[in-house]
């Protein structure tokens, strides 16, 4: 005898597979995805902030986030936003960068004004990573153009941190009252001794640490100290006398947040890297950080060094870009002479 349900039975029946049919959307609902397109070598720092902004905004809104990340070079990173890549926010290290995505209409004119700091939660500046005993005697921007000298830095066209060791070792000539002549020549002789231009940052430190190519790479202070602290004494970390102060500015994508409702999710994320724990974990990482009481407590992790700021010898990085990186520019007519 075959037993049928009744209509009210098969009724709750179908109701119930219906529910539970729901139930994953229902919790996949409730999970909300950012992407967060960043620079090359700030994978460590977000694999920390991501987590801990994470559990921080689960305890605070019982909503549970997911993080996603793409790195590579600052300014290849903004051409993929630029050509589509849906950002929720970008992580960069070039205000220059994000300027042109406001261009595009992606980012808000006054990008700049909506976080703290130029919507800088950190900074770095530009230092020399050498070999065990500093064998070639590297200790400020001239040594880097004598002859025999094999010096390891990104290409300035797609990497933020290439971009600010060219205006770096330009800087430093005419902080120290040279003129643009000579500063000129002095960069020229720098990239002439470079062997080769990886296309990011992080790429650079692997044909110096790894390929074992080169006598010193240049590249973003807080990334020096990390190499240092995972190969321990095979390097040594230099600081010239002068350096460049080297920004790390966020911005949200607008449109990508507005369509897809996560703009307060978005916010949050990037306000978290100004609070204390943000800050924390930036200045482990040996960024250096916007809150007093942070920088105090890691103090050990910084080298006091004299800065100077792009506005400051170079106009704006609007002008920079256009003088020194454009196609044309200083940088390709100091590379092709090569």
């Amino acid at each position: 005898m075959v037993r049928t349900h009744s209509p009210l039975r098969r009724h709750l029946l179908a109701l119930t597979l219906a529910l539970g049919a729901a139930l994953p959307f229902a919790a996949q609902a409730a999970e909300v995805e950012l992407l967060n397109v960043s620079y090359d070598v700030a994978r460590e720092l977000y694999k920390d902030v991501n987590p801990a902004f994470i559990a921080d905004w689960k305890k605070n809104t019982g909503e549970t986030v997911v993080i996603k990340q793409s790195h590579g070079g600052s300014s290849k990173q903004a051409r993929a936003v630029a050509d589509g890549l849906e950002a929720s926010v970008v992580t960069l290290n070039q205000a220059n960068d994000i300027d042109m995505l406001a261009d595009r209409g992606l980012v808000a004119k006054d990008w700049s004004k909506k976080f703290p700091n130029n919507a800088s939660p950190y900074y770095s500046t530009m230092v020399f990573l050498v070999r065990k005993g500093n064998p070639k005697g590297i200790h400020d921007w001239t040594d880097l153009a004598k002859s025999g000298v094999k010096v390891v830095i990104p290409n300035p066209k797609t990497a933020g941190n290439g971009r600010y060791t060219y205006l770096a070792a330009w800087g430093s000539v005419l902080k120290k009252g040279g003129n643009e002549a000579q500063a000129r020549e002095l960069v020229g002789k720098i990239f002439k001794n470079v062997p080769v231009l990886d296309a990011g940052g992080r790429a650079a430190t692997t044909t110096f640490t790894q390929r074992q190519i080169g006598d010193a790479l240049v590249t973003f202070e807080n990334e020096v100290n990390l190499v240092r602290a995972e190969f321990g004494d095979n390097f040594e970390v230099v600081y010239p006398s002068i350096s460049v102060l080297a920004e790390t500015p966020v911005a949200i994508i607008d449109k990508v947040v507005d369509r897809k409702g996560t703009r307060k999710q978005a916010t949050g994320y990037l306000n978290f890297l100004y609070s204390e724990a943000g800050q924390a974990i930036g200045a482990r990482h040996y960024l250096r950080v916007r809150s007093e009481k942070v920088m105090k407590q890691f103090a050990a992790n910084y080298k006091p060094v004299k800065l100077f700021t792009v506005d400051d010898v170079f106009g704006g990085w609007r002008a920079a870009q256009k003088r020194h990186f454009d196609d044309g520019g200083e940088f390709d007519k100091i590379y092709q002479s090569k």
